[in-house]
């Protein structure tokens, strides 16, 4: 079995990999579905200084609200070299983009507001690990936004996902059986809401604070 360094190797290495083809990959979900997710989860952000874990390719830019002071992070060069050239002058003024693994973050404690991450913990080596950096460099009181796909409430479908996880995360780097919500309590936050965005349960919302 892997350690976590090489984990995270791999990890960056099949994100480098598919940088090139990804928003082509998603085009359609995108379109369908994800586009107003999105939307939703970001409307419910009210903090001005915002962490964005997993930018990716820059999907979320366009949702960005102006009054916003983003730092946006991505464990593969390929993904921020994609999200760059999608940046706006306009957005260019509120934006920062940092390559930096989640379970390490280069921040000093209770730097951010708000934390935000978007199909992103799927793909993080040790999701626990990188959710307690989240909770760390999260002032009191904050909150954290997850739009993310685990492992579906219905009992056959999540069968077949345990089977076929170890392959496909081998092939792009993307777990999909996790239990997110468990993660998320268990790196310490309160978990304020839940909210399933499909009857499967595969896709949700979740919204979490940091304690006092």
């Amino acid at each position: 079995m892997k350690n976590n360094a090489q984990q995270t190797e791999h990890t960056r290495k099949r994100y480098n990999a598919t940088s090139v083809v990804y928003d082509f990959m998603e085009w359609p979900i995108e379109r369908i579905w994800y586009n107003r997710w999105r939307k939703m989860i970001w409307d419910q952000v009210k903090g001005q200084k915002v962490l964005e874990i997993g930018v990716g390719t820059g999907k979320n830019l366009p949702y960005y609200s102006e009054h916003l002071q983003i730092t946006a992070i991505d464990l593969s060069p390929g993904m921020l070299k994609r999200a760059r050239k999608k940046l706006t002058k306009q957005e260019g003024q509120h934006v920062v983009f940092k390559e930096m693994d989640t379970q390490n973050l280069e921040f000093d404690n209770d730097s951010f507001d708000e934390v935000m991450a978007t199909f992103a913990f799927c793909s993080v080596p040790d999701p626990v690990l990188g959710l307690k950096e989240a909770l760390r460099v999260t002032k009191p009181s904050g909150k954290l936004h997850l739009l993310e796909h685990m492992r579906s409430r219905n009992s056959g479908l999540a069968s077949v996902m345990d089977k076929l996880d170890n392959l496909i995360h081998w092939l792009i780097g993307v777990h999909i059986a996790r239990e997110t919500v468990a993660n998320v309590e268990n790196a310490g936050w309160n978990v304020v809401d839940v909210k399933d965005l499909e009857p499967s349960g595969i896709f949700r919302m979740i919204e979490a604070e940091k304690p006092y």
